[in-house]
């Protein structure tokens, strides 16, 4: 049984958001901004990225440039200092993300393999190698060093020459910038710069050459396996957290007994019985064990024609048991259950049953406020011979099913003899726990500056069943 399809959906920036504009707000209600969600993407954040080099800021009179804006070489003889051929990437290094990360490879290393690899900031000038001037860094070629700001070079790593890929990248979780050499990780180093930072590369004795790869071309380093290890580095931390089974058992009971999971219920007391003992959820806003276990077999039995698609019989049900829920036909769940209705019509290619619903139905609320673009993506579905690739294709996701089933859940719970307030009906004290975590991840985020990836459920759900196939294999 997949039970986290919307305890996911529900913990995003979202939810946290709209859910928070009213305390109280009518589960209804709060279940149709969640669906909206859905109308946009779940993950990485978009940024533009560095493509090619800016030309109009680098130091033109000591470099040629490529006609791809990919390539330099140095054209000129070094005479000082401040002859050096310096340019930057044509936009900032993205931040909302793990890492960035970029390559040069050494066509030629010149007379005398000045190179260098870095980052700087918008203020830096263009006539001196990255590390020379304050707000930048740079690894050179010539010697090894790091060099970061004024000052002299530290030992670093390894020198680097023609036919050498060195990279530069950025860890925005770590806070640190790492370097590369032949797809070798050299090391990293403290990142104390703040701001944009743009990718930079210098060239500073005569016909020393490079090519710039900001990620067309396959890169020598292994990214992908860095993200992955770093990832379960943060993984590995959490793990150390001890916490007593009796707390986290406790948080998945009430989320079994708060969903209407009554034969997962079952088995988990079963299985834990030897181990844990008795669990008894205390009462929290008014709502107890009592409250959240209200009406369990009739919770669990409209979820599952909910999520198999039969939500004729599951009006019927309603309409037997809690005729109240459905009273009102222009509420938000009578319009949850009759969308659903409607998509799940054209999931099954009934077209014209679908259109024949919508006119008596979905018509009801298309000028309601809070209704309109919901009522328009459903429609939306009727106009293509592939609904679930358009853009209103996440209606027809199983997620979809969640939020209906959830909704008409946290409805079942409100009419609970001793329910005090909505909250305690919309979610359990997992799904809080999660929405909590969330806002704590964007907080640790804003400190760095608003730099790092977001906490995205799915992702880190995906990664710990990953690592458990993984472990069940050994």
């Amino acid at each position: 049984m997949t039970t986290t399809n919307t305890t996911a959906a529900t913990t995003n920036n979202t939810a946290i958001n709209s859910s928070s504009k009213n305390v109280n707000q009518d589960p209804g209600s709060y279940f149709i901004d969640v669906a909206r969600q859905y109308s946009s993407p779940v993950g990485g954040e978009t940024e533009l990225e560095p493509t090619e080099l800016n030309t109009v800021k680098g130091s033109g009179g000591f470099l040629v440039v490529s006609i791809d804006k990919l390539s330099v070489k140095y054209t000129s003889v070094n005479l000082h200092g401040h002859d050096v051929g310096v340019i930057q990437a044509d936009r900032p290094a993205p931040e909302k993300r793990l890492v960035y990360y970029f390559e040069i490879y050494v066509k030629n290393a010149g007379d005398k393999g000045q190179i260098a690899i870095g980052f700087s900031n918008h203020t830096f000038k263009m006539r001196r190698q990255p590390g020379w001037e304050a707000n930048s860094y740079g690894y050179h070629g010539d010697d090894g060093n790091l060099y970061r700001g004024p000052g002299t070079g530290e030992a670093f790593g390894p020198t680097f020459t023609t036919n050498d890929t060195v990279g530069a990248g950025i860890n925005y979780t770590s806070q640190e910038f790492f370097f590369t050499k032949n797809g070798a990780l050299v090391r990293a180093v403290s990142k104390d710069m703040k701001g944009l930072l743009f990718p930079t590369v210098a060239v500073h004795s005569q016909n020393e050459e490079i090519e710039v790869n900001f990620g067309k071309k396959p890169f020598a380093f292994d990214l992908k396996e860095y993200e992955r290890q770093e990832t379960m580095k943060q993984q590995m931390k959490v793990d150390k957290i001890s916490l007593p089974p009796i707390v986290s058992y406790g948080l998945v009971r009430s989320y079994l007994l708060h969903n209407g999971y009554e034969e997962t219920l079952n088995a988990f007391d079963v299985a834990s019985r030897s181990t844990i003992p008795p669990i008894y959820i205390a009462q929290e806003n008014g709502s107890g064990e009592q409250d959240i276990a209200y009406a369990l077999a009739q919770r669990k039995a409209l979820r599952q024609l909910i999520r198999n698609g039969e939500i004729d019989s599951a009006l019927s049900k309603l309409r037997e048991w809690y005729p109240q829920i459905v009273q009102d036909e222009k509420s938000a769940t009578c319009f949850l259950l009759h969308s659903q209705k409607f998509i799940e019509l054209v999931r099954a290619g009934a077209l014209e049953e679908a259109v024949h619903h919508g006119r008596i139905e979905l018509a009801k609320f298309f000028k309601l406020p809070g209704f309109d673009d919901l009522v328009q993506d459903c429609v939306a579905l009727l106009a293509y011979e592939k609904p679930h690739q358009c853009s209103a294709g996440y209606l027809l996701e199983e997620s979809q099913r969640e939020i209906v089933a959830d909704a008409v859940n946290a409805m079942i719970l409100l009419t609970g003899p001793n329910v005090k307030d909505a909250q305690s009906c919309m979610r359990s004290h997992l799904e809080r726990l999660l929405r909590q975590l969330t806002v704590c991840c964007l907080e640790r985020r804003s400190l760095n500056g608003g730099q790092g990836e977001a906490f995205h459920l799915h992702g880190a759900l995906k990664l710990n069943s990953g690592k458990r196939a993984k472990c069940s294999h050994l």
